[in-house]
């Protein structure tokens, strides 16, 4: 459980003047408002929903659920009986009620520097109301699935919101379609991922026949033309893009039968649309995540759980103003794009910067140009990203003032304390504090993280649980662990944002999650608690090696590699091994102009056996120019260990960035230990 009081040695504190306008000002203030919201959640989450509109209230108690698979079937129920429409808390109560209409949404940065559109809370609810109108006309109804196949742009917003206000199911595909989703597919002619050239609509024909071929035809496909002239002339926002950003030798076949154009529908479309009253556990969203084995889950969101949820989050974990302005890296096609860039920062009304392009391009200064262009307060990225910046070193960075900067945070992995540091003290300038959020695809929101001015922050440490969230460490044996210990993490009592069920197949939720310990929600990731606490998620379990009888955490080894000054990146698998069972293989990609040889090789072995052990000495070091990763930055270890092993059925990796890193790495895979 949470600590009397928190450490003040090793740690690292948010400042006085932030403290002066933070929500949650104190360790003392956290765990007091933390109990409430174990003993006495309806009353906790009931002050949440207080600030929301609801058609109808709810009756009995505020969450109800069984994580027990012996006691009957797994179910998470929020707010039962209520009745409330998210678009309409979204966009009209901030229009309306909180006078927020003249506020920006959204700034939104083009690929290309100075292609950009400034969005208003009046503009953009007008936007989902043409949509919505739209969808409507084309048959769309409340419970029907649309997919969503769109680059990072305002009007992939207002897509999602135009479904959710009409009660229909949004599910934003990256690369294959789920062939379950069969009514419309709005998606977009293509867009710029640096200087390359993406065709998604060539894409998504090729991803419609197959579903064609399987028997679940698409109806209709509305297109926006991102890249054409007609684009530059219809576009949303207060500004016209410049015309650089359209692209006439974009080749974009057009079949008159199932094609449809988003300008011409909207033109004609009415501004204004009655939301549809949806029920509190009615679906909102279906997101499909491929994790860390196996075929793509639907993971299933509904309505006012996961509402209340990422508005809270937001709100408390980036500590959010409403002066502020907040930038989140990440794409929207990932959970952390669905939540914190969507709908939790338009629950507060807050202004947001969207981002279409790279961080390394068309230089590496790129993300703290934009920090200085609109005096971004509150930064949120990946530890990828940092660690691929780095390499870089600090002159980049130093180029700009950054001075806007209040807090800075952290998604989609352990975040190793090397490059905290260097995040810390080059880009915050050892004043803004560190939000390192550990959550899932599953959870909806942050379950372990930091708050700005009350938590002390330990570099690589994901601190403590976030309100109404009830963390536990058991062993193999399912036994709970007390104190300083190592093992499955694992959450005790639901909160109002976690998974529903895997869209179509609840017994697949039921054994992904709940059966290998009864009672408890299992994360699927090892966790390590100290001696203050603190808990520091060690990797997937999958990625816990057991190598001569020792159970080593791949993320402790690749911590050690990246110690090395060599060392931007690094992964490690296992691989099976005759004698110790596995072996530890690891795939290193190096700073800027370094030599990858023998000589290093054998400084990388020498740091990981002195850090960790000689049981942890690598047996395989593979250079790597770059990892598979989903666009999201999560590196793919699944297919790692395929490599590693020579295996090249890979199993689905539609979901990665950029599937021509996988033939290199196999070609250059180490055939002896080194």
């Amino acid at each position: 459980m949470i600590p009397d009081k928190a450490p003040k040695e090793d740690v690292f504190h948010g400042s006085e003047d932030l403290k002066k306008e933070a929500h949650i000002t104190s360790f003392e203030n956290y765990k007091e408002l933390y109990m409430k919201s174990i003993e006495n959640p309806d009353e906790f989450w009931g002050d949440v929903a207080k600030d929301f509109f609801w058609k109808t209230k709810h009756t009995g108690q505020f969450l109800d659920y069984n994580f027990d698979v012996t006691k009957g079937e797994i179910f998470v129920k929020c707010m039962e009986g209520a009745s409330t429409n998210i678009s309409y808390n979204l966009l009209d109560r901030n229009v309306h009620e909180r006078k927020l209409g003249d506020k920006v949404a959204f700034y939104w940065e083009g690929n290309e520097p100075g292609d950009e559109l400034t969005v208003t809370y009046r503009e953009l609810l007008q936007r989902v109301c043409q949509f919505a109108n739209v969808l409507k006309s084309q048959g769309v109804k409340k419970g029907d699935r649309v997919s969503i196949y769109m680059p990072m742009v305002v009007e992939l917003v207002v897509a999602m919101l135009a479904c959710a206000r009409i009660g229909a199911v949004h599910s934003i595909v990256r690369r294959s379609l789920p062939s379950s989703l069969f009514l419309p597919l709005i998606r977009s002619d293509g867009f710029y991922r640096g200087d390359k050239l993406i065709n998604l609509k060539l894409l998504a024909d090729e991803a419609l026949q197959k579903c064609r071929d399987k028997g679940f035809p698409i109806e209709k496909c509305i297109m926006l033309k991102h890249l054409s002239k007609e684009a530059e002339e219809t576009s949303l926002g207060s500004q016209s893009p410049p015309a650089k950003r359209s692209c006439p030798d974009l080749q974009v076949p057009w079949n008159p039968e199932v094609d449809l154009c988003w300008h011409a529908l909207v033109r004609g479309a009415s501004d204004e649309c009655e939301p549809e009253w949806c029920g509190s556990e009615d679906p909102l969203f279906i997101l499909y995540t491929s994790g860390s084995t196996g075929k793509p889950k639907g993971v299933l969101h509904t309505v006012s759980g996961y509402m209340l949820y990422t508005a809270a989050t937001f709100k408390l974990v980036f500590d959010y103003q409403l002066d502020d302005v907040y930038w989140c890296t990440a794409d929207i096609g990932w959970i952390t794009g669905h939540s914190y860039i969507t709908y939790g920062p338009l629950a507060n009304g807050a202004t947001s910067v969207l981002f279409e392009g790279l961080p390394t391009y068309p230089d590496v200064s790129r993300m703290w140009e934009i920090v200085d262009k609109y005096h971004v307060t509150k930064f949120y990225t990946a530890p990828t990203a940092i660690r691929l910046l780095m390499k870089y070193g600090s002159e980049p960075v130093q180029k700009y003032k950054r001075e806007s900067l209040k807090v800075l945070g952290t998604v989609g992995e352990p975040i190793n304390p090397e490059a905290w540091q260097w995040y810390y003290n080059v880009v915050g300038e050892r004043r803004c504090p560190i939000v390192d959020t550990f959550w899932q695809t599953e959870t909806g929101g942050h379950v372990l993280t930091p708050l700005p001015a009350a938590t002390p922050m330990k570099p690589g440490s994901a601190t403590f649980p976030f309100f109404g969230v009830v963390p536990a460490i058991l062993n193999e044996s399912g036994e709970e662990l007390e104190g300083p210990s190592e093992g499955y993490l694992v959450f005790k009592q639901p909160w109002p944002g976690v998974m529903r069920t895997v869209y179509g197949n609840h017994q697949r939720f039921e054994t992904t999650y709940f059966k290998k310990f009864p009672g408890y929600y299992v994360t699927g990731d090892g966790c390590r608690r100290d001696k203050d606490g603190y808990y520091w998620i060690t990797g997937r379990i999958d990625d816990m090696l057991n190598v001569s009888g020792h159970l080593l955490s791949t993320a402790e080894v690749e911590s050690a590699l990246v110690e090395h000054e060599a060392v931007a990146e690094a992964a490690v698998v296992g691989r099976p091994h005759p004698v110790k069972g596995e072996s530890l293989y690891c795939f290193v990609t190096l700073a800027d102009g370094v030599t990858y040889n023998r000589t290093l090789e054998a400084e990388l072995k020498k740091q990981v056996r002195e850090k960790i052990g000689a049981i942890a000495t690598p047996d395989y070091i593979q250079n790597a120019p770059a990892l598979p990763k989903t666009r999201s930055g999560k590196i793919m270890r699944r297919v790692l260990r395929k490599i590693a092993c020579d295996e090249r059925d890979l199993g689905d990796i539609s979901t990665l960035a950029d599937s021509s890193v996988v033939e290199q790495l196999f070609q250059n895979r180490c055939c002896t230990a080194v």
